[in-house]
């Protein structure tokens, strides 16, 4: 049976996506788990996130061992993995919100403000928007086209130092990345677990996902 690790560091929203996680999956055995090695022996891995960077980061290092294990896990190893929302920021160089901070830096690249001249629009980005995929022939986004609909909260964007590793944009007062994406790494800006049919639908193409 395969194994889906979703890793506890005191985020929040585990338990929304580990559920959808296991709608989404047929025979998945969806873990939510603070142990480094559980996660090390796992076959995907998701990494959530709710909150600021730093607090995010920094909570995900107090966990003894999980920052290596990730990395060995999914760099080492190529396990798929899947980061959402400040799970999905935590891929970046930095975070530069409340000074600047060291990310686990699989994706080169900073998270910034959301910036927009528009006073119709408020951050945070909230609520339901369209996608505009950069990437169609990505696996994510199998049966899913332009104008997808999901559920963003956020106030920060991760803004990718290649514009190779953008899979879909999201417009709010600009293209900002709604998914990013290397290899054997993919990462959602938007609450697949929070975005109805098409959330199950992205969450069980990544289960079926062999980069």
């Amino acid at each position: 049976m395969s194994t889906v690790a979703v890793i506890d560091y005191g985020s929040g929203n585990l338990r929304s996506a580990a559920k959808a996680l296991e709608r989404a999956g047929n025979g998945v055995e969806v873990l939510v788990t603070a142990r480094a090695a559980e996660v090390a022996r796992a076959d995907r891995i998701v990494l959530p996130g709710v909150g600021a960077f730093a607090d995010c980061m920094r909570g995900l290092s107090t966990l003894d061992g999980m920052v290596e294990a990730l990395g060995e896990a999914v760099i080492g190893r190529a396990r798929p993995f899947l980061g959402i929302c400040v799970g999905m920021q935590l891929m970046a160089t930095r975070g530069c919100e409340h000074g600047t901070h060291d990310g686990l830096g699989w994706l080169a690249g900073d998270v910034v403000p959301i910036a927009t001249e528009d006073r119709a629009l408020k951050v945070p980005h909230m609520g339901w928007n369209e996608i505009a995929l950069s990437r169609p022939d990505h696996p994510l986004f199998r049966g899913l086209g332009d104008g997808s609909h999901f559920y963003f909260v956020h106030s920060y964007r991760f803004l990718p130092a290649e514009s190779s590793s953008v899979l879909a944009t999201v417009e709010y007062g600009g293209a900002i990345a709604a998914a990013v994406g290397r290899r054997n790494l993919v990462g959602t800006q938007f609450h697949p677990e929070k975005s109805q049919d098409a959330g199950l639908a992205l969450l069980g193409n990544f289960l079926g996902w062999r980069p």
